[in-house]
C-alpha cells in the first residue's frame, strides 16, 4: 500500500451507505483516498469495491464509533496503511427510536436519549481523539462534523426529536470547543448541514440527492489554509446557532 501513502488519505465514517458514501465517492474523485469506515464487513467492502470501480484509491475500516476498543483499532489501522490522515469526516449517525412518544420531550425515553448520543456526539469524541495524532502528521488537516439544522437553536427545524435534534445541538458546541483548542494549529473544524436527503435515514422521502448533501462536506474537507474555524454551513453559507 505504499502508494497509500503518497496521496491524501480521508476517513468517512458511516461510509457504507446514503450521504456518507456519496462524500467517499466525491472525495475519492478529488484523488484522496478514502478509509471506508463502517461496522458492517459486508457493505464495508461493498462499498470499498464501488468507490475502486469509479477509479478511487479505497481501503475498508472496521469501525464502530461506539466502541473504544474498535476506535483505537481503526486508528491503527490507518496508521498502519497511510501513515497519517488529511482529512476526518464524522458522518455516523442515527435518529434514535421515535415510537411510542421516545422522543417526544413530555415523554423522553432516556435510554434512547442515551443511545442517541453514544453515536452521535460521544462517538464523534472518540474517533476525532483517536485521529488527531495521524491529523497532525497532515500538512493541511481538516475535520468535519456532520450536523443538521435541526440542531439550530434559531432555526428549531424539522419535527420535534428530543433526543436527535438536542444531539446536533452539542455537536455544534462541541465542533466550536474544538476549533477553539486548535486554533493554533493547521486542524481546520466545522460542522456542515447536508440538508432534507433521501437516504435510508429518511425513508428515502426527501427532496435532495445523497450528492447534494455531500457537496457541503466535500468543500469543508478541501479548504484552503486561510478557510473558516469554528463555523457551521450549508449550501448557502452560514447556517445560525
Amino acid at each position: 500500500m505504499d502508494g497509500v501513502k503518497d496521496t491524501k488519505t480521508a476517513l468517512v465514517t458511516g461510509a457504507n451507505k446514503g450521504i456518507g458514501l456519496a462524500i467517499a465517492h466525491g472525495l475519492g474523485a478529488r484523488g484522496f483516498t478514502v478509509a471506508v469506515g463502517a461496522r458492517d464487513d459486508a457493505r464495508r467492502e461493498e462499498a470499498v469495491e464501488r468507490l475502486r470501480a469509479a477509479g478511487a484509491g479505497a481501503f475498508g475500516v472496521a469501525l464502530d464509533v461506539t466502541c473504544d476498543d474498535s476506535v483505537a483499532a481503526a486508528a491503527a489501522t490507518i496508521e498502519r496503511t497511510a501513515g497519517r490522515l488529511d482529512v476526518l469526516v464524522n458522518n455516523a449517525g442515527i435518529s434514535g427510536r421515535t415510537d411510542q412518544g421516545a422522543q417526544d420531550p413530555t415523554t423522553l425515553d432516556l435510554d434512547g436519549v442515551r443511545t442517541v448520543l453514544d453515536t452521535n456526539v460521544f462517538g464523534v469524541v472518540r474517533v476525532t481523539n483517536a485521529m488527531l495524532p495521524l491529523l497532525s502528521r497532515a500538512s493541511s488537516p481538516r475535520i468535519v462534523n456532520m450536523s443538521s439544522n435541526m440542531g439550530s437553536l434559531t432555526l428549531q427545524t424539522g419535527p420535534i426529536m428530543a433526543a436527535y435534534a438536542p444531539s446536533k445541538t452539542m455537536l455544534n458546541s462541541l465542533t466550536a470547543q474544538y476549533a477553539r483548542r486548535l486554533a493554533d494549529t493547521n486542524v481546520i473544524v466545522n460542522a456542515c448541514c447536508p440538508g432534507y436527503v433521501a437516504t435510508d435515514f429518511t425513508g428515502f422521502n426527501a427532496p435532495r440527492t445523497p450528492e447534494q448533501g455531500a457537496a457541503i462536506a466535500i468543500r469543508l474537507a478541501t479548504l484552503p489554509d486561510d478557510g473558516p474555524r469554528g463555523g457551521f454551513f450549508d449550501d448557502d453559507g452560514t447556517v445560525p446557532w
